[in-house]
């Protein structure tokens, strides 16, 4: 069964070009483990209420997306994704 996520973003305080850098990084890798990346949008910020981006995420299924979860390459940036991202929420989207 399909899996689709919105993940919002917000960086630390100057952190945005970091958590950009992250992103780069890591969502190459979802094309390995059966994933697209459907959007990847920069939010327009008012506040910092606001997230930085938002993604929606599309899976083949919930192992592809456990496999990108633990995937080794994306854990070992995990120092780079603390430094960088302040809050993220993951919204389970209707497939």
């Amino acid at each position: 069964m399909t899996v689709r996520l919105c993940a919002l973003l917000w960086p630390h305080d100057g952190k945005d070009t970091e958590l950009r850098r992250y992103e780069d990084a890591v969502l190459p890798l979802l094309t390995e483990h059966g994933g697209t990346l459907v959007a990847r949008e920069t939010v327009t910020r008012t506040s910092p209420d606001d997230p930085l981006e938002i993604h929606v995420l599309e899976f083949r299924d919930q192992a592809g997306l456990d496999g990108y979860l633990t995937d080794p390459r994306r854990l070992a940036l995990e120092d780079d994704r603390v430094r960088a991202i302040a809050r993220s929420q993951v919204l389970r989207l209707r497939a």
